[in-house]
């Protein structure tokens, strides 16, 4: 039935508590899944290039003396990781700029999934929620986790958002693959064409609501052959159909439910949002309370 799989995470850091949260989620998936885990810090040449600046020049070995720290907080990470969370990363740290490295790296390492914290420290503060954040989704080719908050547990309950394009079959399998048991809401927000149109032009309401009875018929019918085509149990499975704006209901819904994270596609099925990431998409990952995760 070709079910995702992890093998192997990627978890990027600057050291910051946020970045430390999105290691130790991607510690508790590793470990429920048997997956092998890395991290990986970037020491910017951007910021190096400032310190030049500011300083008249950086040897070689203020550099390496760079390096080697970011290598002793790699292990340090590693090391809480391992007594905490019973895994054994791998531990890597590079220097360019910072965008195309961590993609070159991630394009090197291949993981089947990269974790990354929502916040960062001051240089990488809005590097995954801004315009960087829309450009490395663009290029990245692996699934991206965003980590919301600090992990205590394994995902409960799971928001998948589909809107019955290709990529949402894929996002529901990568949902089951990282969260294998968790109970799952499949939620699809649909809106009846030209229906404020319809309305401002005098359209009978009896009308307007048979449109809106074939939308929810046809919503529900789809999702429920979405779900037996992607192998979901019934018993924990929730099919959810509402009319009206997708970023708005999922955002709700996320509360509703009692969700833990939320599933989403890279693209929409519209090509204009394929060409902008997806507006849906950048609005979630920016409102939603909970953790991220944008199957590709």
């Amino acid at each position: 039935m070709n079910q995702a799989r992890i093998t192997r995470l990627l978890a990027l850091t600057d050291f910051s508590a946020p970045a430390r949260h999105a290691a130790e989620r991607a510690a508790m998936v590793a470990k429920q899944t048997g997956s092998a885990l890395d991290l990986l810090h970037v020491i910017d040449s951007g910021l190096l290039k400032r310190l030049q600046q500011l300083g008249g020049g950086v040897s070689a070995e203020v550099e390496e003396r760079l390096l080697d720290t970011a290598r002793e907080n790699l292990q340090r990470l590693a090391e809480v990781l391992m007594t905490h969370r019973d895994v054994t990363p791998g531990v890597h740290a590079a220097k360019g700029a910072l965008l195309r490295t961590l993609v070159a790296q991630a394009d090197r390492m291949n993981p089947d999934l990269l974790v990354l914290g929502a916040r960062g420290a001051s240089h990488m503060r809005h590097l995954f929620l801004g315009s960087t954040a829309e450009r490395m989704l663009r290029m990245a080719v692996q699934p991206l986790l965003v980590v919301k908050q600090q992990p205590h547990e394994g995902y409960r309950k799971i928001l998948v958002a589909v809107d019955f394009s290709a990529c949402s079959l894929r996002a529901l399998r990568l949902a089951q693959a990282v969260a294998p048991g968790a109970e799952f809401v499949v939620f699809h927000a649909f809106e009846v064409p030209f229906e404020s149109t319809l309305q401002y032009a005098g359209i009978k309401e009896s009308e307007i609501s048979r449109f809106r009875a074939a939308a929810q018929l046809e919503a529900d019918t789809k999702l429920r052959e979405l779900i037996r085509d992607s192998g979901l149990a019934p018993a924990s499975t929730t099919a959810l159909a509402v009319r009206g704006n997708a970023t708005q209901h999922i955002i709700e819904q996320e509360q509703e439910s009692d969700c833990d994270l939320i599933v989403i596609g890279k693209h929409g099925e519209v090509l204009l949002e394929d060409l902008l990431l997806g507006s849906v998409t950048k609005h979630v990952l920016v409102e939603a309370q909970g953790d991220v995760l944008v199957a590709i």
